[in-house]
């Protein structure tokens, strides 16, 4: 394995991943390897100017948000316009780096702010039924294109931490009341959580990611005994039934929208927690145990049509989470 930078983390793998990044044909994949692997000033203005980043910003509507394809569209449900301007907005910051300075990352982050409730979460993904994932996934991305001191930001990330569960984790609210999905749909009403009941993995593992890039709040004590809370999730069925099955765990998808095990150790490892815990040494050693050769990863990807880019960007959060852990 190639030792360019006497790495610690680079020894915690068998082949050298950074190679075939670099050799990429995908110029902000070899732009982001050099920037977050290689800790090389680069500008991400060709990645601004990319065929998709223009695409999306064509299609972005005069209120900042995208519509759903309808022809994916199910009648029942009139929100999804908002789901996809998360998926999108994470493209754009996340594969390409846009930030708030991009008028398309303002208009976007309008349209969000515009949809925040006055208790500080944003609804209408399901319905009118809390959603602390999406709340935390649109809060996330808002950080990370440059709104972390935007008190509209400080005032959802204090909404989560005001409706955990007992257990210092989070669930969906109408999953607590025994609620399917469809009341999403079906029933009009806020649904209130009820709180003794257990936390989900799953959305537990996604509300972390927003609290571990904000830098005040991701030392709080709460949001570590979160962490410890999901770590010891990993390879674990949920006790809900939104991606239930152990299965999810080594199930991906690029930008992160659920909970995995990428997701999660990332998360993990931004918030300061030990390579050597059982269980995320468990994790990392799954990824260790299953590098191919070429230094890649054979990984299940199971949304998206350009299943080549995910898996490039997929490794790279790999790398990135082995960076992030201290092996020293």
């Amino acid at each position: 394995m190639s030792d360019r930078l006497n790495q610690p983390w680079l020894k915690q793998l068998n082949y050298d991943p950074i190679p075939p990044l670099l050799k990429s044909t995908n110029e902000c994949i070899k732009l982001k390897t050099s920037n977050e692997l290689l800790e090389e000033e680069v500008s991400f203005e060709s990645c601004w100017t990319s065929r998709e980043v223009l695409q999306l910003v064509k299609k972005q509507q005069p209120e900042g948000c995208w519509k759903y394809p309808q022809n994916r569209k199910n009648t029942k449900m009139d929100n999804l316009d908002q789901y996809q301007t998360y998926r999108n907005l994470g493209k754009l910051v996340e594969m390409y780096n846009l930030d708030r300075s991009h008028s398309t990352i303002q208009k976007a982050a309008d349209y969000f702010f515009s949809v925040q409730t006055a208790e500080g979460d944003f609804r209408g993904i399901y319905d009118k039924q809390y959603t602390p994932n999406y709340t935390a996934g649109i809060a996330e991305l808002l950080i990370k294109a440059g709104y972390k001191e935007d008190p509209r930001i400080i005032t959802a990330l204090e909404w989560l931490l005001n409706n955990r569960q007992t257990d210092g984790g989070w669930a969906l609210p109408f999953r607590t009341r025994k609620h399917n999905i469809g009341v999403s749909y079906d029933y009009h009403e806020t649904i209130q959580p009820d709180f003794n009941q257990p936390s989900s993995y799953m959305v537990t593992g996604v509300v972390l990611r927003a609290f571990s890039v904000h830098p005040l709040f991701k030392g709080r004590q709460e949001i570590k005994d979160a962490g410890v809370l999901v770590s010891a999730y990993i390879f674990k069925r949920d006790v809900y039934p939104d991606r239930q099955d152990k299965k999810y765990w080594t199930q991906f998808v690029n930008p992160f929208c659920y909970t995995d095990l990428i997701s999660v150790l990332d998360s993990l490892s931004l918030l300061g927690f030990s390579p050597l815990q059982p269980d995320i040494k468990k994790g990392l050693q799954w990824f260790s145990d299953g590098q191919l050769e070429s230094g890649s990863w054979d990984l299940k990807i199971t949304a998206g049509r350009d299943k080549e880019t995910q898996q490039l960007y997929l490794d790279l959060a790999i790398c990135r989470l082995f960076k992030q852990f201290s092996f020293n």
